[in-house]
């Protein structure tokens, strides 16, 4: 048997808001399948709609990070949170955008031992210190970024990333999601026929 998606109710599509409805086919078109991720929180659709405005505000918007150390700020954290949904799902794609497939291994399990720049290393310092022990974050914090080439700006990503997967974490420990098969094997092997 083929344990829940989520401990709550899955909604089907048919009953589904129109708008959560095309934002969930748009998803499965260009991925190939749903991520259980867009099902489970369509169960309240008004929060649906507010978890992925900001998801995407961060993590579409023009900004210094690439779409890879955004992934990776997701993966340090979510693997400091233990939340094996983001863990994997964001490790699929951050493998994807790096090009790399061991870097989400890595970066989950230990970023100081992980193969990415000095660069990517300190922007991590700082999302998993911001995860582990915000109380403790100091002006200083902020400042050892700068020489790495962060502006305030992409210091404030840094941040807001971090701290909207704590929620996403913690949602996704209490649903008790589960990651889709497909996220397993994404970006591990070239695709057929390269």
């Amino acid at each position: 048997m083929t344990a829940p998606v989520s401990r709550y109710p899955v909604p089907a599509l048919a009953d589904l808001p129109e708008d959560v409805r095309a934002t969930i086919l748009a998803v499965q078109e260009k991925a190939g399948f749903v991520p259980n991720v867009f099902i489970t929180l369509a169960h309240r659709p008004a929060e649906f709609r507010a978890f992925f405005a900001y998801h995407d505000a961060l993590m579409l918007r023009d900004s210094g990070l690439s779409k890879a150390e955004r992934e990776m700020i997701v993966v340090a954290t979510s693997g400091v949170n233990h939340c094996l949904y983001c863990v994997v799902a964001h490790g699929a794609i951050l493998r994807i955008y790096a090009k790399n497939p061991r870097v989400a291994d890595q970066v989950a399990v230990d970023h100081r031992k992980a193969e990415i720049t000095p660069r990517q290393r300190a922007m991590l310092d700082f999302a998993v210190k911001l995860t582990r022990t915000p109380e403790a974050l100091t002006p200083a914090d902020q400042e050892a970024l700068k020489p790495h080439g962060f502006s305030d700006e992409d210091i404030w990503d840094i941040g807001a990333i971090t701290a909207f997967f704590a929620l996403s974490n913690r949602m996704a420990h209490l649903l008790e999601m589960r990651p889709n098969e497909e996220f397993y094997l994404l970006g591990r092997m070239p695709p057929p026929g390269k």
